[in-house]
Formats: C-alpha cells, sequence, structure tokens
C-alpha cells in the first residue's frame, strides 16, 4: 500500500508534458525542431514564421508573458563551423494559466534581420533593444531601435565575441572643455582565466 501512495506522490509531482504537435501541424517546415531542454521545451524556428508563432503561442495557446529575450554569439561555441548562422535569438516565454514556460530559438546570419515581437507582446520593446545593442542584431518594424545602455556615441556591439573586453576608446571628463571626450583605449586586453565550455547543452 504504502509503494501504491509513494507511486501516485511521485505521478503528481511530475507536470504533464507540453503538447507541441499542433505547431508541428500548423507551421510544417517554419517548426525546424522540437526537443525538450532543461528546465523547459524548446523550439526551433525559421526567423520568417518568428512573429506568426508567436501571435499563435499567445492567442492560441496561452503564452500571455515573454518574460525574456535575448541574443547569443555562437561563433566560438564547439562545433561552430564557417557558414553557420551566428547569432541565436532566445525568446523565453511564460503561460501563467497553464503553469507552462516554453523557449523559441531563431537562428540568423549576421546581416540577417528579424522582424519585432513588440506588436505580440510589448515587453519585447527594451528586450529587442538590448539585443541589438549588445550583438547588433536588427530587429525589422520595432518602433523605436536605438541604444539602451551605452552612450549614443558609442560604437560596436560589446558582447560580439570578437569585440575587445577592455572596449575601444574611453570616455572621460575635460575640465578644460567641460564636456565628455573620447580617447583611444591604452588598457592592454589580458586573458587571465582561459574560456571552458559545460559539457551538457543546457537549452
Amino acid at each position: 500500500m504504502s509503494d501504491m501512495n509513494q507511486n501516485t506522490d511521485q505521478r503528481s509531482d511530475q507536470k504533464p508534458m507540453l503538447d507541441l504537435a499542433c505547431l508541428q501541424e500548423h507551421f510544417g517546415d517554419a517548426v525546424l525542431a522540437i526537443s525538450e531542454g532543461i528546465d523547459c521545451p524548446v523550439v526551433v524556428l525559421d526567423r520568417k514564421s518568428i512573429i506568426d508563432v508567436c501571435h499563435y503561442l499567445k492567442d492560441e495557446m496561452g503564452f500571455e508573458i515573454m518574460i525574456d529575450l535575448c541574443g547569443v554569439d555562437m561563433s566560438e561555441y564547439p562545433g561552430f563551423m564557417e557558414g553557420d548562422a551566428r547569432f541565436e535569438v532566445v525568446y523565453n516565454l511564460l503561460s501563467i494559466q497553464h503553469n507552462k514556460r516554453l523557449r523559441l530559438k531563431v537562428l540568423l546570419a549576421e546581416r540577417e534581420l528579424i522582424n519585432s515581437a513588440v506588436e505580440v507582446w510589448p515587453t519585447a520593446n527594451w528586450f529587442e533593444r538590448e539585443a541589438f545593442e549588445m550583438y547588433g542584431i536588427i530587429f525589422n518594424h520595432h518602433p523605436d531601435l536605438r541604444r539602451l545602455l551605452t552612450d549614443y556615441g558609442f560604437e560596436g556591439h560589446p558582447m560580439r565575441k570578437d569585440f575587445p573586453v577592455v572596449g575601444r576608446a574611453e570616455m572621460f571628463f575635460d575640465e578644460e572643455q567641460w564636456r565628455c571626450v573620447y580617447r583611444p583605449n591604452k588598457v592592454e586586453n589580458r586573458v587571465l582565466i582561459q574560456r571552458t565550455w559545460p559539457g551538457v547543452d543546457r537549452g
């Protein structure tokens, strides 16, 4: 009897899997892959279909909230080869009514554009601005795509893996001119700790 109760408790602790077969049926080849990540399901999409899929997920599947959007530079990731898509745009979604999370991924070449998700989730506004600023990912139809964290005179995208850790220029306040000015950065870029990669794909 105790074994039966234990099995029942174990089953009750496990959340039912999110059924994503409807995405494959509805969008066909636009859904490139579906997998179970370490914390939630992961769906890889063709970039041209992202907004249609986002509308469907919100209106038909109850994912009311985008809790995060970020860019990922894959250029130094193990297995990356010349010609592969350099960037990932990652969308983390939450359904409060179903108590479910979902992660979307879109692969982008360096000069490819992706449509903005602001029309679906207004919270995407600042997330997309941050991804644009840090990685140079351009979100088409964004209402106000400009820098968010660095000043307007800043050049480059700090989170790209080809951007120097110490930056290219430094800003300081000039007492004589009574304004902020730039000068070339003279700080030496030193690598004290080698980059390592975990052996597990964390979704």
